[in-house]
């Protein structure tokens, strides 16, 4: 029994068994280049600020991405001492720089999966002004000062993080505390002007997906038997492949893309949200 997740019995045999084949989630990291055209989300972008409404691109993102949970709620999964559990909560990571200086601090964000894309706007913006002040801005700046405040602690308190959360003994506050125990974590490298990369997983903790969000691009696509350069905003995304099967990541990617090509659905709580199954 975990703080952040209960045991799924009703996972394929094929799953249970790759479980203990690939031990470590960097041995079972898959890695995939997710183009989504920017036309139909800087259209809704530019029609809310109309209305006086601001929508960045990151909300876009996060809003679609928790949409998609609740149609695939094995997004969620997670793989710890080969066990596949299904998480208890949508957390997802992110780092903020903080003002003046090149390095920043990472916590997660809270969502519920019946958020709307105003709501989920509303965490982000909190989150971001909250953690972009000085000094130990969240519970995972306060760990680790105390952490490096004596010598040799880090080393040995790391150690035991790590055998308390293979056991499932890692107290809840520290699970809420590391930003290594999330849903997906997601960075905006385009906000820093730089190309989307292919960012590894972490053995520790339970993050099974990490998104990076690049810079804007001009992708050659076939329309009408003509080629067209259209521009894409380019995901580069790496994820555990031990949840579940390829061609089920593959749909709920298709989902994914298809609410960000149509942001209005997001306006509105979902008709279904799916549960998964313990």
């Amino acid at each position: 029994m975990r703080a952040d997740g209960r045991r799924v019995k009703t996972a394929q045999p094929m799953y249970q068994v790759v479980a203990h084949i690939l031990a470590e989630r960097s041995d079972s990291m898959n890695m995939t280049e997710v183009d989504i055209p920017l036309e139909p989300m800087q259209q809704y972008l530019n029609d809310k600020r109309k209305e006086g409404v601001t929508i960045s691109h990151l909300g876009l993102f996060l809003a679609a991405f928790i949409r998609t949970l609740c149609e695939f709620p094995y997004l969620n999964r997670f793989v710890v001492n080969k066990t596949i559990y299904a998480r208890n909560e949508v957390a997802i990571g992110m780092v903020v720089l903080k003002p003046g200086i090149h390095e920043g601090t990472m916590n997660k964000m809270y969502f519920d999966r019946t958020n709307t894309i105003y709501e989920v706007q509303k965490i982000i913006d909190k989150y971001i002004a909250e953690n972009r002040e000085t000094g130990d801005t969240n519970s995972t700046d306060d760990i680790i000062r105390k952490l490096l405040a004596v010598p040799g602690l880090c080393r040995f308190g790391v150690n035991v993080f790590k055998w308390a959360d293979k056991h499932g003994l890692l107290p809840k506050k520290i699970i809420d505390a590391s930003p290594f125990h999330c849903t997906m974590t997601v960075t905006n490298l385009a906000s820093i002007r730089t190309n989307h990369i292919y960012h590894h997983v972490y053995n520790f903790g339970t993050t099974t997906m990490i998104m990076a969000m690049g810079n804007a691009r001009e992708v050659p696509v076939r329309r009408r038997g003509e080629i067209e350069f259209v521009r894409m905003m380019p995901v580069g995304v790496v994820m555990d492949e031990r949840i579940c099967s390829g061609s089920q990541y593959a749909i709920a990617f298709k989902r994914f893309e298809h609410y960000l090509k149509n942001p209005s659905l997001l306006e509105v709580p979902p008709e279904t949200v799916l549960d998964d199954l313990p």
